[in-house]
C-alpha cells in the first residue's frame, strides 16, 4: 500500500521519466489515489505516462468523475484502446456512470465481440448477477482430455479474468459440470475431464438479485460462481472481486437508510449539493412525522401544566425508547441481508426478541424510576411509579417493532432497510408520549385533581 509520504514524494517529481518509471512500480490502486489527488489539469498528464496493460488497471480504479474527465482530455484513439481492454463487466459498470451520449460513442469504438459482450451485460436489469458478471471465464467442452484442457487454457484463455475454475459445458453451451485448475494439474494428462469434474454445481441465474449471488459464494466459499439463463446456457461467472463491491455496496446503502440518508451513495468527501440532496428529503418528511408526534401531546397541555416534572422526564422516552428500536432493527436488517434469517423465521426472531426485551424494559423501567424520584416533588412520586411502567411498555413495543417493520417489507420483496431510524422513532415516541400522559391524566383524576 502506498503511504501518505509515498504519494507526496510521487507529487513533488517533476522528471516524466523518472514519474513513469516510479508508477510502473506502484500497484495500480495507489496509482489511481496518486491520479486522483492530482490537480484536474496534471492528471492526463500522469495517466498517459502509463503503459497499456497498467493504463487499463488503473482506470477501472479511478472514481466516475474521474474517469469521465480523463475520457475527455484523452484523444479518441486513446480512449477507445482503453475501452477495448476494460473487462466487459467493469465496462458496463463505468458506462452506467457516463452520459448517455458519451456511452453511444464508445459503444461504436468497440469491437464486435466486445460490442456483443457489454450489450448482453447492460440488458439485464440493475442489480441483479448478470448485470455484475464478466463473459471471460475458461469453458471446456465435454471430451477432451486433462492434456488437451490445459493447452486450450494455455492458447486462448491466457486473459481471462480468473483460470480457477474452468466450466464444462455441452454443444448448446449448456453447463454440465465444473472442474478446477488444481484437478487439471494433478490428474493425469490422459484422463478424460468428464471423469474428474464435478457435476455438483453451485449456479446462480442472470436474474438472481447481485446480494443473493453474494451471499451463495460467502456461503460456499467460492471465488466465482456460474450464471446461467433460463435454459441453463452458461453466459457468465460472477467472480470474488465483485461480490467484495456488491456487498459493501449494500451495507453502505442500508446504513444510509436506516439513517435517513436516501441517495445511499454518499461519502464524507462527497459534494455538498449532494449531501443536501440525500439528507433534506428525510428531514422534511421526518419533521412532518412529528408534527403528528407534538400534535399527540396537544389535547394534554393542562396535564403538564398541572404537572410541570412531565416536561423533564418525556424527552427520555423520546431518546431512549428510540434507540431500543433501532438496535433491534439495525439487527433484524443486518441478519435478513445476509442470509441469516428468512421471513419464515419471524416468530423464532420476535420470541428471541422479547426475551432480551423483558431484560430491557425491566432495566429501563427501573432506572426511570430512580430518575424520576429525583426529579419529582414528594406529593408527585407516584409519577415516577408510571414513567417506569411507561418507559419498560415503550422498550418492549420499540424491540418488536424493530423486528417486525424489516421483516414485513421483506415479505412484501421490498428493501426492509426501507423502514429508517428516524421513522421508528418517530412512531415511538408517538406511542410513549400518548401512553405516558394518558395514563398520568387517568391518575390525577383517580386521586381527585381533575385537570
Amino acid at each position: 500500500m502506498l503511504t501518505q509520504t509515498g504519494l507526496i514524494s510521487l507529487a513533488e517529481v517533476t522528471d516524466l521519466n523518472q514519474l513513469k518509471l516510479e508508477l510502473s512500480e506502484v500497484p495500480a490502486i495507489d496509482v489511481g489515489d496518486y491520479i486522483e489527488d492530482l490537480p484536474e489539469e496534471r492528471r492526463a498528464i500522469a495517466f498517459r505516462l502509463l503503459n497499456k496493460g497498467k493504463a487499463t488497471e488503473v482506470f477501472e480504479y479511478l472514481e466516475p468523475d474521474v474517469r469521465e474527465a480523463l475520457i475527455g482530455s484523452l484523444n479518441d484513439g486513446q480512449v477507445h484502446q482503453l475501452i477495448e481492454e476494460m473487462s466487459p463487466d467493469d465496462r458496463a459498470e463505468l458506462f452506467d456512470e457516463l452520459p448517455a451520449g458519451v456511452v453511444r460513442r464508445l459503444i461504436q469504438g468497440l469491437s464486435l465481440a466486445e460490442r456483443h459482450a457489454t450489450a448482453m451485460i447492460l440488458g439485464y436489469p440493475e442489480g441483479t448477477a448478470g448485470r455484475v458478471m464478466t463473459t471471460e471465464y475458461v469453458r471446456l467442452q465435454e471430451g477432451l482430455t486433462v492434456l488437451q484442457a490445459l493447452e486450450k487454457i494455455r492458447r486462448l484463455d491466457r486473459d481471462k479474468e480468473t483460470i480457477y475454475y474452468a466450466y464444462v459445458t455441452d454443444n448448446n453451451r449448456k453447463l454440465r459440470s465444473v472442474v478446477s485448475l488444481r484437478q487439471l494439474l494433478f490428474s493425469l494428462p490422459d484422463a478424460q475431464i468428464q471423469d474428474i469434474a464435478s457435476d455438483r454445481l453451485i449456479r446462480v441465474r442472470t436474474d438472481t438479485p447481485q446480494e443473493e449471488a453474494a451471499q451463495v459464494m460467502m456461503r460456499y466459499d467460492l471465488i466465482a460462481v456460474p450464471v446461467v439463463d433460463s435454459e441453463d446456457r452458461l453466459v457468465g461467472i460472477v467472480t470474488i472481486d465483485d461480490m467484495v463491491d456488491v456487498l459493501e455496496e449494500e451495507a453502505t446503502e442500508d446504513i444510509q437508510k436506516i439513517a435517513g440518508v436516501t441517495g445511499g451513495d454518499e461519502s464524507s468527501l462527497s459534494p455538498p449539493l449532494q449531501k443536501l440532496r440525500n439528507r433534506l428529503p428525510w428531514l422534511l418528511g421526518i419533521m412532518g412525522l412529528y408534527i403528528g408526534a407534538s400534535s399527540s401531546i396537544s389535547p394534554f397541555q393542562s396535564t403538564i401544566a398541572k404537572v410541570p416534572v412531565l416536561a423533564v422526564v418525556m424527552p427520555l422516552f423520546s431518546n431512549t425508547g428510540g434507540t431500543v428500536g433501532i438496535q433491534a432493527l439495525t439487527v433484524t436488517i443486518r441478519s435478513l441481508g445476509v442470509g441469516e434469517v428468512t421471513p419464515e423465521d419471524t416468530w423464532e426472531i420476535l420470541k428471541r426478541e422479547l426475551q432480551a426485551g423483558l431484560g430491557t424494559a425491566f432495566s429501563l423501567g427501573g432506572t426511570m424510576v430512580l430518575l424520576s424520584l429525583i426529579w419529582t416533588k414528594p406529593e408527585e412520586r407516584w409519577v415516577a411509579l408510571v414513567a417506569g411502567v411507561v418507559m419498560s411498555i415503550n422498550s418492549l413495543v420499540a424491540v418488536t417493532l424493530g423486528t417486525l417493520l424489516p421483516i414485513g417489507l421483506k415479505r412484501l420483496n421490498l428493501d426492509p432497510a426501507l423502514v429508517s431510524g428516524p421513522l421508528v422513532t418517530t412512531m415511538l415516541d408517538t406511542i410513549g408520549f400518548i401512553l405516558f400522559l394518558t395514563m398520568i391524566t387517568v391518575s390525577l383524576n383517580i386521586l381527585g385533581a381533575p385537570v
